[in-house]
């Protein structure tokens, strides 16, 4: 009772309703005593008047201040508030891939929904998902992150769009593992575990300055998703969405975005093909490669600029915006690969190459020893597989999300950081031990 009653907000009516209720319920303890006990004695009539009295004067005094103990919810959420959920999770969960399609001729989509039904929290526009994949042939599970490219609301599941990674022209190289295994093998029904979204390459929805979003390839991924976002949070911000692609077979989401664009007057795309068909005539806007100028013709304001793809292709619009005064706080980017690098962030702690075979690697916060061996990978990996996890975000080194403290030995980097190290510190996504013994603050 107490809580229904805590749930009225009008405390005139609170009073009424609870000295309402226990008038009710005092009157028939009185009839019903007087009806057991048969007395005709003018005093109990009076006495159950008078009981009758008290507790609706009581009800009523109990009514005025009472208030829930439970806090107040609100759902009202403001317009340019996402959608947010606190049921996220700290480890693996497991997920279903319950719709499968074909975005270009080497990206292929992943709708994947809990396993348990249950809700799923939002993410920032521009996270990422990790997932683990058992591929048969391998003697440990297979951790990849692909960005998220849609920003359904409310959240109801997680898109990933993934390209098939072939293998290097002219370079004894396996094809991508993770990438084909995602495109032959797993189908509409699989199950693959996940971690939740994360990533600090976010657009803000808060801010209203102009943003610019820049791709190539596989890039468009986190665009899109960062689209829809501001489109949806903040439709007065100008937005641009810039894309380069070979030619329309390999031109993932140009009906998705083209459509968004037609809902929302401030989103204004450009598509750059470099070797359009005859057939994609109407559907670029430019041909050559997205490069400095061509950003610089269609953005003629200040602005925040995000990109993703290539590292070449972002080394040479990074190089191009600073050439035309853009402060390096207003370029944001991600990488599907390590960006070129001076070794000035390099620590006495940290080299880049690798002689050791085996190592004892301590992970003090977690109370466990163990065994590294070669072929176990990063240190980042090798943590994992072994269900410690620690912060990340970028797994290549260039965030700086994973770094932590080395108390003994040193470590090895498989490729030039881009992150600036702290002394003493190491990025754990691209080093393997470079001592026999190596303690971790994880």
């Amino acid at each position: 009772m107490l809580e229904s009653l805590g749930r009225i907000k009008n405390p005139l009516v609170r009073s009424v309703t609870a000295a309402a209720t226990v008038c009710s319920v005092a009157t028939l303890a009185a009839g019903l005593i007087i009806g057991a006990t048969n007395t005709k004695d003018k005093l109990a009539y009076q006495l159950g008047v008078y009981s009758t009295l008290f507790g609706t004067g009581c009800g009523a005094v109990v009514g005025l201040v009472y208030k829930s103990k439970s806090p107040e919810k609100s759902t009202k959420l403001s317009e340019n508030q996402p959608i947010s959920h606190n049921n996220s999770w700290t480890d693996w969960r497991n997920f279903v891939v319950v719709r499968k399609v074909k975005e270009s001729e080497e990206i292929t989509s992943f709708y994947l929904k809990p396993e348990d039904n249950s809700e799923i929290p939002n993410f920032q526009p521009g996270q990422f998902l990790t997932i683990k994949l058992d591929i048969p042939g391998q003697n440990k599970p297979v951790i990849r992150t692909y960005s998220l490219s849609d920003y359904p609301q409310p959240c109801e599941y997680y898109r990933l769009s993934i390209k098939r990674e072939s293998a290097p022209q002219d370079l004894d190289v396996l094809p991508g593992l993770a990438s084909n295994f995602m495109h032959d093998r797993i189908q509409e029904g699989s199950q693959i575990p996940a971690k939740p979204p994360s990533g600090k390459f976010v657009l803000d929805v808060q801010k209203s300055i102009p943003g610019v979003l820049i791709s190539n390839g596989v890039g468009i991924t986190p665009m899109l998703s960062m689209a829809k976002a501001a489109t949806h949070l903040k439709p007065n911000r100008p937005i641009w969405f810039v894309h380069g692609a070979r030619d329309g077979r390999f031109h993932a989401f140009r009906e998705e975005v083209m459509a968004l664009a037609q809902q929302h007057p401030n989103l204004n795309v450009h598509f750059r093909y470099s070797r359009p068909r005859t057939e994609d005539e109407g559907h670029y806007h430019s041909i050559g490669y997205v490069d400095a100028a061509l950003i610089k013709d269609l953005v003629e304001q200040d602005a925040e600029y995000f990109l993703c793809g290539s590292p070449s292709f972002m080394q040479s619009i990074m190089e191009g915006l600073k050439e035309s005064g853009v402060p390096k706080n207003r370029v944001f980017f991600e990488s599907f690969g390590t960006m070129p690098v001076s070794s000035s962030n390099q620590t006495p702690t940290a080299s880049v190459s690798n002689n050791v075979q085996q190592a004892e690697i301590v992970f003090t916060k977690s109370g466990k020893t163990l065994t590294w061996k070669q072929e176990d990978g990063n240190i980042l990996e090798f943590a994992e597989a072994n269900d410690i996890n620690p912060p990340f975000s970028c797994r290549a080194g260039i965030c700086g999300t994973c770094m932590c403290k080395i108390s003994a030995g040193e470590v090895n980097y498989q490729e030039e950081p881009s992150a600036t190290i702290d002394e003493g510190s190491a990025l754990i996504c691209i080093s393997q031990p470079g001592s026999s013994r190596v303690v971790l603050d994880i």
